[in-house]
C-alpha cells in the first residue's frame, strides 16, 4: 500500500474536523463592563495566564513544513504584527500542558547566509525575534541537504528540535537515536500528522525551550580546521571588546560570518567599538577562500553523520578499516552534500570534534546495548 504524503495526511485530518487542529484555542478574553464579574472572571483570567513560548518553523523547500504548521495550528495562521514577526510570516497559537505556544512559520531556505531575502528574514527573526526554540523540518529523502541547514542553525546557539518527515521515506531508514546523538539535539520522527506524533513534537520543543539556554550552549560538531579555528577564536576575542555584542549575537557565529564576508553580519558591528580591531584582523583574509573551506568542513561533518544514521551504513564511522576504503571527494556545494563522502569523512574523523563525535556515538551505542539487555 502506498504511503500518503505528509501534506495529504494534513489535508485529511483538517477536512474531517478531527485531530491536532482542535488544539487551537483563544485565550485572554476579558469580561466587559466594570469588572464586576466577580470570582468567575478572576478565575478565568488566572487560567488564561499561561506561560507563553514562541517557536519558529523552518526547513528546506518541500519538506512538509507548511503542512506541519497547518496541522499544529488548524490552518488558521495569520500574518503577525508582534515583535520580530515580519510581513509574510504566518503565526498561530496552540495550548499544551499549561503553555500557550506561538508558532511562527518562517520562509523555506537551504542555509543561513545573506545571499537571499528569505535567508536574512529567517536569520534576523531568530536573532531579533528571539524564539524560545526552532523546529527544523527535515526530510529523510534528502537528509544531507537538511543537515546543511542544521549546521547553520546550531551556530546561532538557539535551541533546535528536528522534526524528521518520514512520510515518503520508502524504505530509506534513518536511525533516530543516532541522529539525535550526532546532532546533540532532539529528533522526533513524523510519519504523518497523527496526534501522538504532534504531541511528542510539542513536548520535545517545550522541554528544549525551557531547559536549553540561548547563547549558552555551543554545538560544535563542525570543525573548521586548526588554523581557521584559531582565527575564529581571535575574532571572538576582538568582538568581546564590545560588551553589548554577546547579549545580541552569538560571537562565534558572528566571527564565522565575518570571515565568510557576510555583509549583513558586517553591518551589525560597523558602529561597534570593536569594529576597528575586527577590521584590522580581516584585512588579510580572503573571504571567498574561507567560505569555500567552511562549506567543505560542513559537508565533511554532514557526510560523517549521514554514514552513521542511514540503514546499513549506521555505525560505520566506528570502523577505521571502513574509512580507509571509502574514496569519493567532498564537493563543498551547499546543495550537493549527498556527493560528499570518504575523504571528507576521514578528514573530519581526525579532527578534535570528529574524535568527540565518535566518542558520543560509542556512548550512545553502549547505552542502547544496556537498554537492549534490560
Amino acid at each position: 500500500m502506498k504511503r500518503s504524503s505528509f501534506a495529504e495526511h494534513a489535508e485529511a485530518a483538517l477536512d474531517d474536523g478531527v485531530g491536532p487542529g482542535r488544539r487551537c484555542c483563544v485565550v485572554g478574553i476579558r469580561a466587559s463592563g466594570d469588572g464586576s464579574g466577580g470570582e468567575d472572571t478572576r478565575r478565568h483570567e488566572e487560567g488564561c495566564r499561561m506561560r507563553e513560548i514562541r517557536i519558529a518553523l523552518t526547513g528546506n523547500l518541500g519538506v512538509g513544513k507548511t503542512a506541519l504548521f497547518d496541522a499544529l495550528t488548524g490552518a488558521g495562521g495569520h500574518a503577525g504584527n508582534r515583535s520580530g514577526v515580519a510581513a509574510g510570516m504566518k503565526t498561530g497559537w496552540i495550548s499544551r500542558n499549561g503553555r500557550r505556544v506561538e508558532v511562527v512559520d518562517l520562509p523555506e531556505i537551504y542555509r543561513l547566509t545573506s545571499s537571499s531575502a528569505d535567508e536574512v528574514i529567517v536569520r534576523d527573526f531568530i536573532l531579533d525575534g528571539k524564539p524560545d526554540a526552532v523546529v527544523q523540518v527535515a526530510s529523510t529523502t534528502n537528509l544531507e541537504r537538511s543537515l546543511y541547514l542544521t549546521t547553520h542553525l546550531v551556530e546561532l546557539e538557539v535551541p533546535v528540535v528536528i522534526a524528521l518527515n518520514m512520510a515518503e521515506a520508502q524504505g530509506d531508514t534513518v536511525d533516530r537515536a543516532r541522529l539525535s546523538a550526532c546532532l546533540e539535539v532532539p529528533v522526533v520522527c513524523m510519519t504523518g500528522i497523527q496526534g501522538d506524533e504532534l504531541d511528542d513534537l510539542l513536548d520535545a520543543v517545550i522541554k528544549e525551550a525551557e531547559t536549553s539556554p540561548r547563547h549558552g550552549r555551543i554545538v560544535d560538531y563542525v570543525d573548521y580546521g586548526e588554523g581557521l579555528e584559531a582565527t575564529i577564536a581571535t575574532l571572538v576575542d576582538a568582538l568581546a571588546i564590545d560588551a553589548s555584542l554577546p547579549g545580541r549575537y552569538p560571537l562565534r557565529w558572528l566571527a564565522v560570518k565575518l570571515l565568510e564576508g557576510d555583509e549583513d553580519a558586517a553591518s551589525k558591528v560597523r558602529e561597534s567599538p570593536a569594529f576597528a580591531c575586527v577590521q584590522a584582523l580581516l584585512a588579510s583574509v580572503s573571504s571567498d577562500e574561507y567560505g569555500i573551506v567552511m562549506a567543505d568542513r560542513r559537508c565533511e561533518a554532514i557526510a560523517a553523520i549521514d554514514l552513521q544514521v542511514r540503514g546499513t551504513n549506521a555505525g560505520l564511522l566506528d570502523s577505521i578499516g571502513y574509512l580507509d576504503d571509502v574514496l569519493y571527494p567532498c564537493s563543498g556545494s551547499p546543495c550537493c552534500c549527498g556527493e560528499t563522502g570518504g575523504e571528507g569523512v576521514v578528514t573530519y574523523a581526525l579532527t578534535e570534534r570528529g574524535r568527540r563525535f565518535a566518542e558520543r556515538l560509542r556512548e550512545q551505542r553502549t547505552l542502547a546495548g544496556v537498554r537492549g539487555r534490560d
